[in-house]
């Protein structure tokens, strides 16, 4: 039996933990050959052991071109091309309006924003003709949460980015679509909800928005994920699929 990315090539920024390890657990299943990037060395240690073999790990800041660089430079001497990116690094500490300082905001944007276009700005020489481009936005880019003034206006950039960037790689038949994630059991959602005291009561509301009942789980997002990056999306690009359980439908 085929498998949906046989032979393929992928690439997953973020690719040490949550949506992203998922996701790599998920492409090699598929056939697919894949190089995770994280800023985080003992997390990308404990990532390969848990993936196995298939995977090549690269520690790499998303946010900083030097890192860029050198992760591409490693994916061009190890593997010659890439077939598939995985833009999924992002993230931020809930702030209120008011209390925002420069260097969050700065944080924010650099990993979720900077960190998606140049990430796949150096990434185009080596992505094939054809080549699917999945990034990762938001619920937050669509649904006014509070704290996340940042968070939100750095995944609607991300949304604008698929959009515009499907035009401008038509010529390739490159694809390009986003995955929208609802409340997923990762340690990036699990760390914003311990940062509030009333983290029980939070998670309980949260719940009670979602139509299924209960919080979504990594696995669930990287299947959407594969789907995305392989052929039997070969007709649909520039998409924001939503990943949520229903809450930001009703």
């Amino acid at each position: 039996m085929t498998r949906m990315l046989d032979g393929k090539i992928a690439l997953i920024t973020g690719g040490s933990s949550g949506i992203g390890l998922a996701t790599a657990k998920r492409f090699i299943s598929e056939g697919a050959s894949v190089v995770i990037a994280a800023r985080d060395k003992r997390k990308l240690d404990a990532a390969v052991e848990e993936i196995g073999p298939g995977v090549m790990a690269v520690q790499a800041d998303v946010s900083q071109l030097t890192d860029l660089d050198r992760l591409f430079e490693q994916i061009k001497a190890r593997h010659g091309r890439l077939d598939i990116v995985f833009a999924n690094a992002g993230g931020g500490q809930p702030q209120p309006l008011g209390l925002i300082t420069e260097q969050e905001f700065d944080y924010v944007f650099d990993l979720s924003v900077k960190g998606v276009l140049f990430a796949v700005q150096k990434a185009l020489p080596l992505l094939t003709d054809g080549g699917a481009i999945v990034l990762t936005t938001s619920i937050a880019n669509v649904k006014g949460l509070p704290g996340a003034s940042a968070y939100s206006a750095a995944k609607a950039a991300v949304r604008a980015f698929a959009r515009t960037w499907t035009v401008e790689l038509k010529a390739r038949r490159i694809r390009v679509n986003a995955v929208s994630p609802g409340p997923i059991d990762t340690p990036m959602h699990n760390n914003l909800g311990n940062s509030h005291p009333d983290t029980a009561k939070i998670a309980a509301a949260m719940v009670a928005q979602i139509p299924v009942g209960r919080i979504g789980r990594p696995d669930e997002v990287a299947a959407v994920v594969t789907f995305l990056a392989s052929s039997q999306a070969s007709f649909i690009s520039g998409i924001e699929l939503t990943v949520d359980g229903g809450m930001t439908e009703v």
